[in-house]
């Protein structure tokens, strides 16, 4: 089976190491585009995962090919809605 050519990775409470392996060993697996998704706390880790895999793990092999800054309804445990602010950064393989 051919390894598929993009794949997404939520992130979330997990250590920020956890995002940064996920995302190496998918472009090791031959994925060509991994995109990073992430809402309220979870975006700075994001952002960190995004910037050691380009500048530390793979330098010179990936890059950031784009950020997309959302906002996401959320409903509350109390039942009402609120908005939270979300990422997408896109990683690709050069």
């Amino acid at each position: 089976m051919a390894a598929a050519l993009e794949q997404t990775i939520l992130v979330g409470k997990k250590p920020t190491t956890n995002y940064i392996i996920a995302t190496v060993m998918a472009f090791n697996a031959g994925v060509r585009r991994v995109t990073l998704k992430a809402r309220g706390a979870a975006i700075s880790k994001a952002v960190s995962a995004a910037v050691m895999v380009r500048d530390r793990f793979l330098p010179g092999k990936v890059q950031i090919k784009d950020v997309k800054l959302l906002s996401d309804k959320v409903r509350a445990q109390e039942g009402r809605e609120r908005t939270v602010a979300a990422v997408e950064i896109l990683l690709e393989m050069s």
